[in-house]
């Protein structure tokens, strides 16, 4: 095989909670994580040598900075692949957005060069491999529906969660991940989300229970900075989503609908107010 093409899905939180903090000054966190039917696609081919990286979007870097990179550079150092390797990257998933998006790209490399060079790696070595590149990284490798701990690393597969329409709407700002923990860490948390509950409710096929238990402790943070947050949550609410909330450190916001022309008029109309230049009508994955 000289050549392959795999696509990179976005994520969502259901549920986001901070549980406490190491002394390496990374986050102990409970999540409720899923993939969605939004996705990059990245396509690999082998080369003489080296990793080289292209995309379609300005603005991204294309060296070592890159998790695409890093990715491609621990297995072609972990496997002693010789040659090297092509990378073209087109991207969907909205950049600084809270959806594990260079994540997720970063887990598309761990699988495309596995399937590339035949190394038949097993999912579980990819994940092992992925934590060395960021903590979301082995979920992206493992994707669907699943409760994550530690750091994010310690992962449970739950049953997939019951399909519903999911709106999806990335405003015209970038949100620092590291900003936004490090605000948290100068207040009290208010409220947590009950994950445990929420689990059941996945096990149990209940979207009502998954909608009742939505929350972000993060949301406190990047909401009182920027107000279009809360500003999409209320709007979606009010075109008939079932529940709306943050994904991640923000700014994205997702809503949840069961009813498809309610879903379909409320994606018209959301994108023809220009809250969002990035609205998207999805699904889980």
């Amino acid at each position: 095989m000289d050549s392959c093409q795999i696509k990179a899905y976005a994520k969502i939180n259901l549920g986001l909670d901070v549980v406490g903090r190491l002394a390496n000054g990374y986050h102990q966190v409970r999540m409720i994580m899923q993939t969605v039917g939004i996705y990059d696609e990245l396509t690999f081919t082998k080369c003489g040598e080296g990793i080289h990286l292209s995309t379609d979007q300005k603005g991204i870097p294309l060296g070592d900075d890159n998790l695409v990179v890093k990715a491609a550079r621990i297995m072609m150092e972990e496997y002693h692949i010789p040659g090297g390797v092509s990378i073209q990257l087109k991207k969907t998933i909205p950049v600084a957005a809270g959806m594990a998006g260079g994540s997720s790209d970063a887990a598309a490399v761990f699988k495309g060069l596995n399937r590339l060079f035949d190394l038949d790696t097993s999912l579980e070595e990819l994940m092992r491999l992925g934590v060395r590149v960021g903590a979301d990284v082995p979920y992206c490798i493992l994707g669907g529906t699943a409760l994550a701990e530690g750091i994010g690393e310690k992962l449970t597969s739950l049953n997939p969660a019951p399909e519903c329409f999911v709106m999806v709407a990335k405003p015209d700002i970038d949100v620092s991940t590291k900003e936004v923990y490090q605000e948290l860490d100068s207040r009290e948390i208010r409220k947590h989300p009950d994950i445990d509950g929420m689990v059941e409710a996945i096990w149990e096929e209940s979207l009502q229970g998954i909608l009742d238990r939505m929350g972000n402790v993060l949301e406190q943070v990047t909401e009182e900075k920027y107000p279009i947050v809360s500003r999409l949550k209320e709007r979606m609410k009010e075109l008939g989503a079932l529940n709306s909330m943050m994904s991640g450190s923000g700014p994205t916001v997702f809503g949840i609908f069961v009813n498809e022309r309610v879903a379909r008029e409320a994606f018209e109309q959301l994108k023809s107010e220009g809250l969002a230049p990035q609205v998207f009508l999805t699904g889980f994955c």
